[in-house]
């Protein structure tokens, strides 16, 4: 038997950087995200021999280990052993054997919740395995307490859930920890021109976003007034980009990117390069009414709102950079599940 999973990723339209502590706990966050179908996926296959071997196809890389309840996290394909640590913990397994396979339809770093996505799918193919009794939001919060909690990495609330419930939706981070995903219904003829109109160009950069993200965390903790101004700001935005999808209003859409662009470049140093001002204003140059680096910053992903009139032109402007238009569409569903026999 062979157990399966894939994960969407995200694009991040508005809010970012609200849903991550301390600020999400002082303040409160909201983030609005399109999942689209670019996928992390995961095969668990298992074994009789006695070892474990995670196989990450995308990256080239191999690690085996004799079975043992408890891995090493040694650098080297952390999030999927950490993973492993976790639900042998909390659902009592022991003497696993198995090979885990991953890949990804983008490069890590990339701005789209890659590690998260990850995380999210090797959970689903664990649940998958063992009929683990998880809702969506236990999957979700399952995936945050492994990245931030037991890996200690740095980041936000976001990607967890965007990635196991799927769909375009607005998320609230209350103070208390809680996390309400609200799915939009959007008419139709909104999600085709949103999907048309929103250009998504890889610059072929990657970046450490937990650097940039402990900056924005720090800067929050110590309540200084520029940065945590910038992400309240970005934090209404997603209230706006709400109302604007809900109302079909697509022009503001453009507008709104730009705003959160210019605040959340307050948020902490490194969210932007000189390299991705020079592509945000070509295509600005060229039409766009606005736009934004996807993910924490730095590198990665960048998305463009244009008009019928301008989409060609923008699209010329900043392929100029070496970086390449991926083409996607918005996905409804999020983490799926199966088995093969």
């Amino acid at each position: 038997m062979k157990y399966r999973s894939k994960a969407p990723f995200r694009i991040g339209l508005a809010g970012g950087g609200s849903d991550v502590s301390p600020f999400s706990d002082k303040f409160g966050g909201a983030t609005l995200n399109a999942s689209i179908n670019l996928y992390a996926y995961t095969t668990i296959i298992p074994r009789t021999d006695g070892k474990i071997i995670f196989r990450a196809e995308d990256r080239g890389e191999v690690i085996e280990f004799e079975t043992s309840d408890e891995l090493p996290i040694s650098g080297k394909l952390n999030l999927q052993i950490g993973v492993y640590n976790r639900i042998v913990k909390q659902f009592q397994k022991s003497n696993l054997s198995f090979e885990m396979i991953t890949s990804m339809d983008v490069s890590s770093g990339s701005g789209l919740g890659t590690s998260s996505t990850i995380v999210t799918s090797v959970i689903g193919a664990f649940a998958e395995w063992f009929k683990l009794p998880l809702s969506e939001y236990d999957i979700a919060k399952l995936a945050f307490d492994i990245e931030r909690k037991d890996l200690k990495m740095a980041g936000g609330k976001q990607d967890q859930y965007a990635a196991t419930f799927g769909g375009i939706n607005f998320m609230e981070f209350g103070k208390d920890n809680s996390v309400i995903v609200n799915p939009l219904k959007l008419k139709t003829e909104v999600i085709n021109e949103l999907q048309y109109n929103l250009v998504l160009y890889y610059t072929k950069t990657s970046r450490e976003s937990s650097k940039i993200i402990e900056t924005q965390a720090s800067n929050a903790q110590e309540e200084k007034e520029i940065p945590v101004n910038a992400m309240k700001i970005v934090k209404d935005q997603a209230y706006l980009m709400k109302e604007a999808l809900l109302s079909g209003e697509l022009k503001k859409v453009g507008d709104i990117l730009s705003m959160s662009w210019e605040n959340k470049k307050k948020m902490a140093t490194g969210i932007s390069t000189p390299f991705i001002d020079s592509i945000y204003d070509a295509a600005i140059q060229a039409g766009a009414r606005g736009g934004k680096i996807s993910g924490a910053g730095g590198g990665g992903f960048m998305i463009f709102y244009t008009e019928e009139t301008s989409r060609a032109s923008v699209i010329n402007s900043i392929s100029k950079f070496g970086g390449t238009v991926k083409q996607y569409e918005f996905c409804n569903q999020g983490l799926i599940t199966w088995t093969v026999s």
